[in-house]
């Protein structure tokens, strides 16, 4: 099957009731709340995980501001930063935060930014749905993907016994992704420790892809992914102590899905922010329907205490 994550139809048919609403920055603000039109580009790089998102928010401000052209990239959320703190792009979406050493670039070539949290994640393990798995222990994830399991657990059946007699083909995201830096850290208890003998992609795509054609596959992606091909996938519960916890938007909401619920960001440049009107109208854009967006790309939203802190930090930018 060659699964493509399409929303295109989602997105029109959601742009329809959206009215731009003009905070701050270039844009020339009317007296109902629209912006004046505005052009130019907007580039953004980042997460794949995210990446979905400002591309809805972007086909959405499309219907509104037609002659601005925006790009998303999807190098990762560590290739998003190193462009992001080199002036190179406008937004950088991330699925964790900016750590300190890209926060040291971005100083030393005096990007100043503002981080906004724009949805929230459940980040998913998935499997071919073959397997018959539907929980798994934190235990049994660090068992299978800490870097001493590289090339001796091989099959299923070596990290519970209940589990079937199949091989164990992994793939998952690669060094650059916010995923792999989230996950590692919160399984195997270090950022970056990880078995390399899996097959990885900075592309969820490819991970869908792979977990759905191969036998005994396993893998880990951001939510949005599985549930776009949950006919293709199984998503398994995971039990970190106090049983089996299936990811969904109550559960990751609530925080009962843990440890791997997470935030979502987007980071703004706020010199872009400060003189380009099409970053200050696109930005003002995405937070003001925060909600219709997140529906059209379907993640999962912000509660109201998170939206109302994200709005918040929008009013620092100057919206």
């Amino acid at each position: 099957m060659n699964v493509r994550f399409l929303r295109t139809a989602a997105v029109a048919a959601a742009a329809i009731p959206l009215v731009l609403t003009a905070c701050g920055g270039q844009s020339d603000g009317a007296e109902d709340g629209t912006s004046g039109s505005v052009s130019g580009e907007i580039a953004i790089d980042g997460s794949s995980t995210v990446a979905p998102l400002s591309e809805a928010a972007q086909e959405l401000f499309a219907a509104e501001q037609p002659e601005v052209s925006v790009t998303v990239g999807t190098s990762g959320t560590s290739g998003g930063f190193e462009a992001f703190c080199a002036g190179n792009t406008d937004l950088s979406d991330a699925s964790r935060p900016i750590e300190a050493e890209e926060q040291k670039v971005c100083e030393e070539n005096g990007i100043e930014y503002t981080e906004l949290t724009v949805a929230t994640d459940a980040l998913t393990v998935i499997s071919n749905p073959d397997v018959g798995v539907d929980c798994i222990t934190t235990d049994e994830l660090k068992t299978i993907w800490e870097p001493a399991a590289e090339d001796s657990i091989t099959n299923w059946n070596q990290v519970n016994p209940s589990f079937p007699d199949l091989p164990l083909n992994l793939f998952g995201p690669g060094t650059d992704s916010g995923t792999f830096d989230y996950f590692t850290d919160e399984i195997n208890g270090e950022e970056g420790a990880s078995r390399g003998d899996y097959e990885a992609s900075e592309d969820d795509n490819v991970i869908v892809d792979g977990v759905s054609n191969t036998e005994g596959a396993m893998g880990y992606l951001g939510y949005t992914y599985y549930e776009e091909n949950s006919d293709a996938l199984t998503a398994l519960a995971v039990d970190s102590g106090d049983g089996c916890v299936a990811p969904s938007v109550e559960t990751a909401q609530s925080g009962d899905y843990s440890p791997l619920s997470r935030p979502l960001f987007v980071y703004v440049s706020n010199a872009a922010y400060a003189d380009k009107a099409q970053v200050a109208a696109l930005v003002d854009f995405y937070i003001a329907n925060l909600g219709e967006i997140t529906e059209a790309a379907r993640y999962i939203p912000l509660n109201e205490e998170q939206l109302a802190e994200t709005e918040s930090a929008l009013e620092g930018l100057g919206g």
